[in-house]
């Protein structure tokens, strides 16, 4: 029996670690699936009724979840003014680091007792990178399977994606430095320089991909982006077929290009489907309506087979806009699915707010590139249109199973809580929901904003039964229109400028100027479930006087800047075990779904 030397150990601890890395990865998908799958059949049910201040044994487990929640994800490390990690975020980076440099460091004493041997690691260093390319793909997807066993949406995922791409690069640098530490020769072999090109253009990648560059420039990132991930993949694959193992990295080339054809097929499908509608007067092409001068109004013929969920965002392709017809940019879907929803536009006052029942609406800031070429388009002609193509639905609804819901948005965040409202409103007319208490909080920089989308808010409090109390909250941050010239021009939002949970001024809506008022939304305005007030919501003092008043689960949305996510998880992060908020003695349970604008 041959002796076992170094080269075979290495060899086989780097055959076999990566595997043993897949194993730990696909066990932990299976468990996500498991509790996801499981929590979603515990919770369906009809909703009951707590008494408040008596302690009740049966309602610890409830409370331990609650304790979860607020340590998973309302704990957040913020790394400065516009992002923030949440507690399952930071274990999830730290369980990857340790798992990958854990492996790859593991088990690096030679046979002469040499520990961490530079010949054990340096190469098994590059074959669980590579490894791992299959995984960083999927994650990236539009439409990938770990989605579908986890029950995680792919925007939520996004973040797992560039988590893992980021700890790779580095440990690919590890692999690249010791090969020229250990053979410096090798630099003249194209297989090694090939390979330098591929890392290289994987760590552009990842700085460039940092929030402040896809935010300012998103259209830059997303060619660079396809661009360089090309490059990476090229490079990865003519370096590991050079030892056997391209079979780690070809598999990418095949998940990429199937979720690419999904979304084309999915695409075409949609326009092609759009010739064959009952109602042949309307046009096909998209109505481009400038709201504001940084917002644009987008109303898509809906496909006839085009169906989704409140609080799901579709990607546009407008090819006459784009700078190339690839791009495609997602955005929130303002309006409702299904006909059970339309209301009869008999009247001019609901001729307004048919859109949202029959068209894919969207609202849009009109910042760089895109979306200010889109307003341009808007400002030069009144109706002006454009030929526009849908991808998606993608994301998931929000749960507003409970017995009361608050929704919070800043600016265009209506266009995600909006669609929720309106969707709990249908449901509890329906019998589907035992909601009792709606409430939307709204901040907006001027009054003017309520244009936006006041006709469809009037018809879905005109549809409001009585067993269901909507409240409506406004809250104007300013006494005027930023120029938009202006950086606040671009920002909606006007929560997140303040300390958390602060208000400044905030009176009834008898305070404002009537003719303001008036102008801004008649119908809106006088409806008694409609108050405005002045200045910035005090959101802990809104949120701690609904839990107060719930008589049972309680379901928070929220979707705005970083800003007004962070005041939102302050005021909810509450101990389930004490003080009002104590669930054993009847407190609601607390659900918190977030929608921040753009993620990191």
């Amino acid at each position: 029996m041959t002796a076992a030397t170094d080269r075979t150990i290495r060899i086989a601890r780097a055959q076999g670690y990566p595997k043993e890395i897949w194993y730990f990865i696909v066990c932990l998908i299976f468990l996500v699936g498991v509790f996801h799958y499981g929590s979603t059949d515990s919770e369906s049910g009809q909703v009951t009724p707590s008494r408040r201040g008596t302690l009740s044994l049966r309602r610890i487990p409830l409370a331990l979840v609650n304790i979860y929640r607020v340590a998973a994800f309302r704990c957040t490390l913020e790394v400065g003014s516009s992002y923030s990690l949440n507690f399952v975020e930071v274990f999830l980076t730290m369980t990857y680091i340790v798992v990958i440099f854990g492996w790859a460091m593991a088990n690096t004493t030679d046979l002469e007792g040499k520990k961490f041997d530079i010949t054990y690691y340096g190469n098994r260093a590059g074959t669980i990178a590579a490894s791992q390319t299959v995984f960083i793909v999927t994650l990236g997807t539009k439409n990938n399977v770990i989605s579908i066993l986890t029950g995680v949406s792919y925007e939520k995922l996004n973040f797992l994606h560039r988590m893992t791409a980021r700890v790779l690069v580095v440990l690919l640098w590890l692999h690249a430095g010791t090969k020229v530490y250990l053979d410096p020769d090798d630099l003249a072999t194209v297989w090694l320089r090939v390979g330098l090109a591929g890392l290289i253009a994987f760590s552009v990648l990842c700085v460039i991909s940092i929030r402040p560059v896809r935010a300012n420039v998103y259209e830059f990132f997303f060619y660079s982006h396809l661009f360089l991930v090309l490059i990476f993949l090229l490079g990865a694959y003519y370096h590991t077929a050079q030892f056997h193992l391209d079979s780690y990295v070809w598999p990418s080339f095949l998940i990429w290009a199937l979720d690419r054809f999904l979304r084309l097929v999915r695409v075409a499908f949609f326009k092609i489907s759009s010739f064959f509608r009952r109602d042949r007067s309307e046009p096909l092409d998209a109505k481009v309506e400038l709201l504001s001068p940084h917002l644009v109004r987008l109303r898509v013929p809906r496909p006839p087979l085009f169906h989704w969920s409140p609080g799901q965002t579709a990607y546009l392709i407008l090819p006459g806009v784009s700078a190339l017809p690839i791009e495609a940019h997602p955005f929130s879907i303002v309006s409702i699915d299904g006909s059970a929803y339309a209301p009869a536009a008999d009247t001019a006052d609901d001729k307004s707010a048919v859109a949202h029942w029959k068209e894919l609406v969207f609202l849009i800031n009109a910042r760089e590139g895109f979306t200010k070429r889109l307003a341009k388009l808007a400002a030069l002609k009144e109706n002006a249109t454009v030929t526009a193509f849908i991808d998606g639905p993608y994301g998931n609804s929000p749960d507003v199973d409970g017995s009361t819901i608050v929704l919070i948005s800043g600016g265009t965040g209506i266009s995600y809580t909006l669609p929720v409202l309106l969707d709990v409103i249908h449901k509890v007319k329906e019998g589907k929901s035992a909601c009792r208490r709606a409430v939307l909080v709204w901040a907006i920089r001027d009054l003017s904003h309520l244009k936006w989308v006041s006709d469809v808010i009037s018809k879905a409090l005109s549809m409001a039964p009585p067993s269901l109390t909507v409240s409506i909250n406004i809250h104007v941050t300013s006494s005027k229109e930023p120029l938009p010239t202006l950086p606040q021009a671009w920002d909606d939002d006007s929560v997140h400028n303040q300390s958390v949970g602060v208000i400044t001024k905030q009176n009834s809506s008898e305070s404002l100027e009537k003719g303001k008022l008036r102008s801004a939304s008649p119908s809106l305005l006088d409806s008694p479930s409609t108050k405005v007030y002045e200045g910035r919501p005090n959101l802990k003092l809104i949120l701690n006087e609904e839990i107060d008043a719930a008589e049972g689960p309680m379901s928070v949305s929220v979707c705005g800047s970083e800003g007004i996510a962070r005041a939102v998880r302050a005021a909810l992060r509450t101990n389930p075990f004490s003080g009002s908020t104590n669930v054993v003695k009847g407190a609601p349970s607390v659900t918190l779904h977030v929608e921040a604008f753009g993620y990191a």
